[in-house]
């Protein structure tokens, strides 16, 4: 009698069920999952539970309010859950690109292959049943943070609004049938505590390309916040529509995504590039905050806010650029070169000021057939040092 209740016991545990996520309390499970997945990898950078519970809440997250639509599943064995799934239209952008895209993210499983497969499944049920033509992620409803998969660079935490996932994702991924979306994004480090190579020759080029093009470059204007919204929303859609998958920038969420650093940014890091009075280039550089949302756990429990007010209270060792951008009508004329020889400049000013120099400097996330960052990212020393994939697959 015992072994047949061992062996029920067993087969009920193995049992999976895929559903969608019903009532507060799935809810609740689904938004900490991910610290089941991750709980004893030491380079996982937890988000913020108050920013993952608004991001899937249609009445407060940001797609949503852009008419955006989701739905949710989970997988559970024997009564625990053991991966989540979100598949969604960004009805915005598929209607304004013409693209029937289903966007899918908040993808997280433990090494259960069939788990993952049943969770794909849901998803693109869901995909089918609005007509819509082929998956695409993983996006967290945002194209901006934590998107993609993990394929290499494992030996330290992935700087602010870059991504980490488990090793088994990438061949999960593969044995489910997606297929490289577009190239793949990289995150280049340029060491700042040891001389950066060709550092006399990227001057030369800099001072070159001013004096051609009367090109000037400055700081930012705290007080001029909303009109920058506007030159760097306009620039990003203007420098980045050439990328295959580009989905064009709304005002909002270039707020959204630049608002909550305001507070952190060194204004005279904020570097834009300008001709004539028009912006041509954008090159902001603010504190790697990573380091520290590393020592909070996602202020998920009581204890964790403890340790809140002593956290951003340390020497930053990495600051962080997330774009390089620049103007196609001033591609090949030394632009980018004048930003990064300014920021390389004004870094170094810093330190030899007494002010807190940083080690290295990270810049990310850049496709890889983006004609700009590698080049002059490699040729000054940089190197990849983190490779993210976004996946697609026919539906």
């Amino acid at each position: 009698m015992v072994s047949v209740h061992r062996a029920l016991s067993r087969e009920a545990a193995s049992l999976l069920e895929i559903r969608p996520i019903v009532g507060k309390r799935e809810l609740r499970a689904f938004e900490k999952f991910p610290w089941t997945v991750y709980r004893d990898d030491p380079l996982w950078v937890a988000p913020l539970i108050s920013d993952r519970r608004r991001d899937l809440d249609p009445r407060r997250g940001e797609f949503f309010a852009k008419g955006g639509v989701a739905a949710l599943f989970g997988a559970w064995r024997g009564g625990r859950l053991v991966g989540t799934i979100a598949a969604a239209e960004d009805v915005t952008a598929n209607r304004r690109e013409g693209t029937r895209h289903c966007m899918f993210g908040f993808f997280e499983y433990l090494e259960d292959r069939e788990a993952a497969a049943g969770l794909v499944d849901a998803a693109a049920a869901w995909g089918r049943s609005r007509e819509l033509s082929d998956m695409w992620g993983p996006f967290n409803f945002d194209y901006e943070n934590a998107y993609g998969v993990l394929v290499e660079g494992r030996d330290r935490p992935p700087a602010l609004l870059c991504g980490h996932s488990p090793p088994y994702y990438l061949p999960t991924m593969e044995a489910l049938g997606f297929e490289p979306a577009r190239d793949d994004n990289l995150a280049f480090e340029v060491r700042l505590d040891r001389p950066v190579p060709d550092r006399e020759r990227l001057a030369r080029v800099a001072a070159i390309a001013r004096k051609r093009g009367g090109y000037v470059v400055r700081g930012f204007d705290p007080s001029r916040y909303e009109e920058a919204v506007d030159e760097v929303c306009s620039l990003l859609n203007v420098a980045l529509r050439h990328l295959k998958g580009f989905v064009p920038y709304e005002r909002s969420s270039v707020d959204a995504l630049l608002s909550p650093f305001r507070r952190f940014a060194d204004p005279e890091l904020v570097l834009f590039a300008e001709k004539d009075g028009n912006v041509i280039g954008f090159f902001p550089a603010i504190p790697n905050l990573n380091e520290a949302l590393i020592d909070l756990g996602g202020l998920r429990r009581p204890w964790d806010w403890l340790r809140l007010p002593f956290a951003f209270n340390r020497r930053w060792r990495s600051a962080t650029i997330k774009s390089v951008l620049v103007h196609p009508d001033h591609w090949g004329r030394g632009v980018a070169a004048i930003l990064f020889e300014e920021m390389l400049s004004r870094l170094e000013a810093r330190g030899q000021g007494g002010g807190r120099a940083f080690d290295w400097l990270d810049l990310s996330l850049t496709s890889a057939d983006n004609p700009q960052t590698p080049i002059l990212a490699g040729r000054f020393g940089g190197r990849i040092y983190k490779r993210y994939r976004v996946f697609s697959k026919r539906l």
